[in-house]
């Protein structure tokens, strides 16, 4: 039961059709929920008894569901009938998220098990995230290495009320990250009986075989005082190999070279002797007879014409060796429970576990070996030259089971615990006191190949010993390899001989004590009651990122890790008053204060927002906010440890020299490019915050029950943002410098030119990608939505609902000398679409509902736009058509509190945009941040309450 006695709602048509239209989805499921308030939902679209409530976007409980801020709220129902699978497809499939982001597509990224989203084309670290209205624990590991994130994979689905989603910068109320905008996760807190549902579906295309059971039981004492709710989910699903998808199995068919004319496909070098000088080197006297029995049968003998000889062994087939959706086993355990003390005092508290195994494999093209690893290159005095080995291992040396064997796994936990006291002092004030308490576990297990025995081996198999150094240089061992055994397969003994399995350990802590002081009726104004909210805050923040030694040492070939750790207090402040000057005019302003503490260093950041409702009409409220937020340096910011790694680079200014120019880069020579290169980074005990202005104006109109038109702009002014540089972007930067494309006297290109090393011969080193504070970030959308339900009648009701989001501008400055770079119309710095839209109609008769729902994505840039330096302005560059998925649900109810449903998803087995600019040399020619290969999937559920009778 609710400590206070709720308020009655003063009637309005715009009221009224709000709450219809954000409630009438939720009123028909047939497992109806109670809210938080204890208030039966209802199908109704009177509003005449709703209480005060608590939004995401304020402190202070009101009557008005809509205020100066937007929040768009996906409901359960929401959610199942629109056949959303994970709370990441929920936010992913939001028209707010308009940003690329990695995830189980990227492979060999350092977050590949993980799941995010970015709110428009801002990092996905600007996103605050909220479980019942109190922080998440950061994820232990680092999205691209570098950035702390929010992994929101171990939410149990079926276990959420709802999702909200507030847009813009919200600082002020809720502290660091919140930038982009915040997102609220709210679990169920009320059921009586027990409910089960069980999940089941698969793909057309095969693979990503899933299966869920989730079981949830409330009750309530006899005299009301204790309610508890408990509910478990369980989940398993099989992974989405490449290979099962026919765009991504083999390389490349359909591809174009620069010039427009056809790509062939070009089988990857797996099998491989080079030089720097002569190129290609094939010494195989049975033409890869001896290994055509790897890559399931398709090894065999290749030609790159224009490379020496061109002549190597390879397989058309390796790109199908990745992974494209994670293997996944997950458990989940909520609880939930309330006693009142009095009618004044009411304990609290919550507690959600989650326990986590994924399974992924970076790929055919990250399960290699090569004497550039240990020597650079050997010296061959049969041959005169020098010279590099690159060997490929394919399924059938690894043993029964192939790929599955060498397959990555991340197994994490997670536990958050939240309990407090809630109560009234007098007629007017609130209290809740309360501690959270989170904390997030991950061990990554890699596979990998020891250096010492991985060498040793192909020393005793194929180079044989030392002879001295190279007559040239004195600097390259000499050799003089049995080319023949180079060319044969290796035992699965030999295979595990050298290899295993490494696992770095890490975590995340953060506790908290906070105390919030509430009057909804302060004091009278002409238009109503003023309300305040005082909030303090104090709690501790921990991180630590423990990798194998052999990634740090040199011990593990090929393969290095980020590391680190620290830990820092925290306190806050945060305040926000409520004022209805008069009947149509409320202004609402918060102000807040965040200290953090780290080894001897106070960070403090002040930030404030005001906020105006205007309602000239009761079917009109004008709205509009301005504030400032911001983003503190992460614990990883900070003290992310001086970590190299190993990576190739393309080498775009060798490539220009040698007359290829980006867009033609895979003809480029291998002897020029890529490269193996050494990438180093490091945290920064100096970097300052992330700061940025925010304001919003919209409008909302409800001119009859049950519509309902929502416009709102949106911009932002970030600067001092916090980023690591990209080896690809600093290469591709040094190349333009170089050739004058830009002042190579500009800061960026200065920095570019320090940080782009080079040795004697002209070859990439290493590349140094810091952690800066560039200069500015600028940004501009508008979000629409729009929401009209009625009664047809004997033929049932409609309902339907729709949002739509546009960039209208986004811009970058990397350092303030520099000019300013367009992120939204010029595809070198972003391929994100500008536009996005989904509509839902759900129709209900009897016992049948069916929903259909609709997400469009933009047009998005061409692989051509993307990689030329001049952008849409280079031959055959483009933009690609919109695509638009299609979701469809049928659900019957043949019994009281029994629910049947049939969902197929993406129905029409809609793929990415064909974009024939991907040349052949490509095993994913698609934009895999933006779109996914997975195709149609149909699922078929059951839900049941026990005891439901109507």
């Amino acid at each position: 039961m609710s400590v206070r006695k709720p308020a009655v709602l003063k009637k309005s048509r715009l009221t009224a059709a709000m709450l219809a239209a954000i409630l009438m989805p939720a009123a028909a499921s047939v497992l109806a929920q109670e809210t938080d308030e204890g208030t039966s939902q209802s199908s109704s679209t009177e509003a005449t008894n709703l209480g005060k409530v608590v939004v995401t976007g304020s402190l202070i409980p009101q009557t008005e569901l809509e205020t100066f801020v937007p929040v768009t709220i996906i409901t359960a129902e929401d959610i199942r009938s629109r056949g959303f699978n994970t709370i990441s497809e929920v936010l992913q499939k939001s028209t707010f998220a308009t940003g690329a982001v990695q995830g189980a597509q990227t492979s060999a990224s350092f977050t590949q098990g993980a799941e995010t989203v970015s709110l428009f084309g801002l990092p996905p670290g600007y996103v605050k995230y909220l479980i019942d209205g109190r922080p998440m624990s950061n994820y232990p590991a680092l999205y691209n290495g570098s950035d702390t994130f929010n992994n929101i994979s171990g939410i149990p689905i079926g276990l959420v009320d709802r999702i909200e989603i507030l847009p813009g910068g919200q600082s002020s109320l809720y502290g660091s990250d919140a930038i982009a905008g915040v997102i609220n996760v709210v679990l169920k807190k009320q059921m009586e009986g027990v409910e089960f549902s069980l999940r089941g579906g698969a793909y057309s295309e095969g693979g990503g075989t899933s299966t869920r059971f989730t079981v949830a039981s409330g009750f309530s004492s006899d005299d009301g005082r204790f309610n508890a709710l408990g509910g478990l989910q369980y989940e398993e699903r099989d992974p989405i190999w490449a290979y099962q998808r026919d765009l991504t199995r083999q390389f490349n068919q359909n591809g174009t070279n620069a010039n427009g004319t056809p790509s062939r496909p070009l089988a990857s070098r797996d099998i491989l002797v080079v030089s720097p000088f002569t190129s290609y080197n094939f010494l195989d006297p049975n033409n890869c007879a001896n290994v055509s029995n790897l890559f399931g049968g398709t090894m065999e003998l290749q030609e790159r014409p224009g490379f020496g000889d061109g002549l190597y062994c390879g397989s058309m087939y390796t790109p199908g060796y990745r992974t494209l959706l994670n293997e996944k086993k997950a458990f989940q355990a909520y609880g939930h429970a309330t006693f009142d003390i009095n009618d004044d005092v009411q304990l609290y508290g919550d507690v959600l576990y989650s326990k986590e195994k994924v399974k992924y494999h970076v790929g055919s093209n990250f399960t290699w070996w090569g004497t550039s690893g240990t020597w650079g290159y050997y010296y061959d005095p049969n041959l005169d030259d020098l010279l590099n080995l690159q060997r490929a291992f394919a399924p059938e040396e690894m043993g029964p089971g192939g790929f599955n064997n060498t397959m990555s796994t991340d197994d994490s936990e997670a536990i958050r615990v939240n309990f407090g006291v809630t109560g009234s002092i007098g007629a007017n004030w609130d209290y809740d006191v309360g501690v959270v308490h989170a904390e997030y576990k991950l061990d990554s297990t890699s596979w990998v190949r020891y250096r010492d025995l991985i060498d040793q081996y192909f020393i005793d198999t194929v180079l044989g010993p030392q002879q001295g150094l190279d007559p040239y240089y004195g600097a390259y061992p000499v050799f003089t390899p049995d080319y023949a055994a180079f060319y044969q397969p290796i035992s699965p003994e030999d295979f595990q001989s050298f290899s295993g399995f490494a696992t770095t350990h890490s975590k995340t802590k953060d506790s908290m004590i906070r105390a919030q002081i509430t009057s909804a009726s302060l004091f009278t104004l002409p238009g109503g009651d003023a309300g305040l909210a005082v909030v303090g805050e104090f709690g501790k923040q921990e991180w630590r990122y423990n990798p194998d030694p052999g990634f740090l040492d040199g011990s593990i070939w090929g393969q290095t890790d980020v590391s680190g750790g620290g830990d820092r207090d925290r306190y806050a402040v945060t305040s926000e008053l409520r004022l209805p000057v008069w009947d149509p005019l409320t202004v609402t302003v918060a102000g807040r204060f965040d200290s953090f503490k780290a080894s001897g260093r106070t960070i403090e950041k002040p930030t404030y927002s005001v906020g105006l409702e205007f309602r000239p009409l009761e079917t009109l409220l004008l709205r509009g906010k301005y504030g400032t937020a911001f983003r503190a340096p992460t614990l990883s910011d900070l003290y992310q440890g001086y970590s190299g790694f190993f990576t190739s680079a393309t080498d775009y200014y060798q490539c220009a020299q040698a007359g290829f120019l980006p867009e033609d880069i895979d003809n480029c020579p291998s002897t020029i490019s890529p490269q193996q290169i050494f990438g180093s980074q490091a945290g920064d005990l100096g970097l300052k915050p992330i700061n940025a202005d925010v304001w919003s104006a919209g409008f909302v109109w409800a001119p009859i029950d049950r519509m309902s038109l929502t416009v709102d702009y949106h911009n932002w002014d970030i600067t001092d943002e916090v980023a690591t540089l990209s080896i690809d972007g600093l290469t591709l930067q040094e190349y333009r410098c170089r050739t004058g494309i830009d002042d190579i006297t500009s800061p960026t290109c200065v920095q570019a030119l320090e940080f782009v090393m080079r040795n004697e011969l002209g070859d990439i080193e290493e590349v140094y990608t810091p952690k800066v504070n560039i200069a500015r970030q600028e940004l501009e959308a508008v979000t629409a939505s729009f929401n009209y339900g009625f009664d047809i009648g004997r033929f049932g009701d409609l309902d339907f609902r729709s949002s739509y989001t546009r960039k209208l501008r986004h811009k970058q400055q990397l350092n303030p000398d520099d000019p300013v770079n367009d992120l939204l119309d010029d595809p070198f710095y972003s391929r994100d679409p500008k536009q996005k839209a989904d509509a839902a109609l759900t129709w209900r008769i009897g016992n049948f509902a069916t929903t259909a729902y609709a997400n469009w994505r933009g047009p998005t840039a061409n692989n051509k736009a993307w990689i030329s330096a001049a952008g849409y302005d280079a031959p055959f560059a483009r933009k690609l058509g919109s695509t638009t998925l299609y979701n469809f649900s049928v659900s019957y109810t043949p019994l009281p509190g029994l629910d049947l449903s049939v969902l197929v998803n993406n129905a029409f087995n809609t793929m990415p945009p064909l974009d024939n600019t991907y040349t052949g040399s490509s095993g994913a020619p698609y934009s895999s941040t933006n779109f996914d290969v997975y195709g149609r999937s149909f699922y078929l559920e059951m839900r049941y309450a026990f005891g439901r009778s109507e």
